[in-house]
């Protein structure tokens, strides 16, 4: 396996689990508005930057802001909090994150569908209706290849969800913005998935959102994604978990690493047994080439404690500066 070996070597006894300050900036619009509806939407009036589908400028790279990325954590875990994927609370947040996605010029739709009833984390939970979040590029055409990041906005009901998945979150809120200043290798994708965390036992009780986004996948979708990645509690550690995708080919695991060594960030491969913990999952049973980023165990899993002082912001920086090189390279 090679640089596999080695990197799953240098994670050592890093032991890995299974995904999951109230102020606005001054200045900064609350998650109030706009509302977001469930057709594609124009760009807001004279964005600050626009979404780029073209290759990387040759001036210098737009750089990640991890000051920014805590903002984000504090406002989705910290003001909202909880966000049980058929509630008040996660409705508010994918405004907040439609919002932003929005004000970097991208094109935003909603994609509604059903999640059954079932047992969050020990809450039990109606059945009902949750939603992705989908932002592409302006002038975004399926029939090109392009690539798709995403990261799950819901929680368990008990959970403020700052690592899971604040974290992550917080770090496609950031591409969004970096791939608006400086542009992508391929033109890129971004999701905020809903209904990713469990209604009860088997793969059937996880991940609707991202489910359901494959399964609505056109030709053209299918035919130019030439890889997926999901973020899904990157903000705790001291190096960023690169899980593989065993299940299909490897590739886009074994370009991130590549990159990780390039970047100087360290990384490592995940033990087996997270494959199928995360959004990618439901790409890779679709025969697509995916990885995900992180699954650090953390003693707030899944609990009320599950806070922003949890996260680290060093380690969303690792993770943030690995995702953009990697969005960035061929």
């Amino acid at each position: 396996m090679g640089a596999q070996q080695v990197a799953a070597i240098a994670f050592g006894l890093v032991v890995l689990a299974g995904c999951s300050a109230d102020s606005t900036p001054e200045g900064e619009a609350t998650p109030t508005s706009p509302t977001l509806t469930p057709t594609s939407s124009a760009p807001s009036p004279a964005p600050p930057a626009t979404a780029s589908t073209t290759s990387p400028s040759t001036s210098a790279p737009a750089t990640f802001d991890a000051v920014a990325a805590m903002h984000h954590i504090q406002v989705l875990a910290g003001r909202i909090g909880p966000r049980l994927t058929t509630g008040p609370a996660f409705r508010e947040a994918a405004r907040y994150v439609a919002q932003r996605f929005r004000a970097q010029g991208y094109d935003v739709r909603r994609q509604d569908f059903p999640v059954p009833a079932g047992n969050s984390w020990g809450v039990p939970v109606d059945a009902g209706t949750s939603f992705n979040v989908i932002a592409t590029p302006p002038g975004f055409d399926a029939g090109s290849p392009y690539r798709l990041v995403g990261a799950h906005l819901d929680t368990v009901a008990v959970a403020p969800g700052a690592e899971d998945n604040a974290s992550g979150i917080s770090v496609l809120l950031e591409l969004a913005r970096l791939g608006a200043a400086g542009g992508t290798k391929l033109p890129t994708v971004l999701v905020a998935f809903g209904g990713e965390e469990p209604r009860g036992s088997g793969d059937g009780m996880h991940h609707f959102g991202s489910m359901h986004y494959v399964g609505e996948m056109s030709g053209p979708e299918r035919t130019n994604l030439r890889g997926m990645v999901s973020m899904d509690r990157v903000g705790v550690g001291a190096v960023v978990p690169v899980c593989l995708g065993r299940a299909g080919d490897p590739r886009v695991g074994d370009d991130l690493l590549a990159v990780a060594q390039r970047e100087s960030v360290e990384a490592a491969v995940c033990p087996e047994g997270f494959d199928e913990a995360s959004d990618h999952w439901s790409f890779e049973k679709a025969g697509f080439d995916v990885a995900r980023l992180g699954s650090t165990p953390y003693a707030g899993y899944h609990s009320a404690t599950d806070l922003p002082s949890v996260v680290s912001r060093a380690q969303l920086d690792r993770t943030g500066r690995l995702i953009w090189a990697w969005l960035r390279s061929g």
